[in-house]
């Protein structure tokens, strides 16, 4: 039996935005990350906007260890929502749900998506390496005992990592106390080994990110937005978790602007 999965889902379809929006969070988090802010603006904009998690976080089900769950599992999750909803809808993806999009492509479409600080179609490998660098013993430790969350779960691990210097410390604190585990098999092996395969994607995708981000690069967005033929848009100020900082309306409006530039 599939395990449940918790759905959050907001809004309705319009006239003017009949397409539904799909929010795929990142590694040790959860649906919660996009109920903060993006749900409630998009569906106040009038869209139908709906955030899974993936099988074993937030409040969804689990019917294997955490540690056997693989890429692959998450998007048969994302897939199992989509055919739930009535219209394919636009896939926005976060940090790892930026690379489930783009595994989505080798073998399906979409009308568009948005990617934000994507894990890029090069994987995390050097993602990983810098943490292995800046922190070894933490990393040794906590990779050896599957605690892969301990790279957030602190207000100094979680600013380094996914805030800016400028957010307010009370929401990196309150975002440390919420990331989860996550299975090492999916975030590292899978998206350092088992990369996107490069295809033709004939929909318009955004990809953007944040100039201070700690996790994923600079130079890491930019190669995402070449590989789908689009020039990246990084925000000054911003770190990674681009929905939770205080300048997450401008990447809001940025997106709602970008869609209806496509009829969405």
């Amino acid at each position: 039996m599939a395990e449940v999965l918790e759905v959050i889902d907001k809004g309705a379809c319009t006239g003017a935005h009949p397409v539904p929006l799909l929010f795929l969070h990142g590694g040790c988090h959860a649906a919660w990350c996009w109920n903060e802010h993006f749900l409630d603006y998009f569906a106040g904009q009038g869209f139908r906007a709906v955030a899974p998690s993936y099988r074993g976080h937030g409040n969804s089900g689990l019917d294997k260890p955490l540690g056997k769950c693989t890429i692959a599992d998450y998007l048969q999750d994302v897939r199992r929502v989509i055919a739930d909803l009535d219209t394919m809808p636009v896939l926005i993806g976060h940090s790892t749900g930026g690379f489930i999009i783009q595994k989505h492509f080798e073998d399906g479409d979409a009308p568009a998506a948005v990617l934000m600080a994507s894990a890029p179609p090069q994987g995390i490998l050097r993602g990983a390496v810098r943490v292995w660098r800046n922190h070894p013993w933490l990393a040794m430790r906590n990779n050896a005992v599957g605690n892969n969350h301990a790279i957030f779960n602190t207000p100094r691990m979680a600013r380094e990592h996914l805030f800016s210097p400028q957010t307010p410390e009370q929401i990196v604190v309150d975002c440390a106390a919420r990331v989860e585990r996550d299975s090492t098999r999916a975030v590292f092996l899978d998206m350092a080994f088992r990369l996107p395969k490069p295809v033709a994607v004939t929909a318009p995708v955004l990809v953007l990110g944040g100039v201070d981000d700690g996790t994923i690069a600079n130079f890491e967005v930019h190669a995402t937005a070449r590989a789908f033929g689009t020039t990246a848009e990084l925000f000054p100020g911003m770190g990674h978790n681009m929905m939770l900082e205080p300048g997450w309306q401008d990447v809001a409006d940025r997106i709602k602007d970008w869609l209806g530039e496509h009829g969405l």
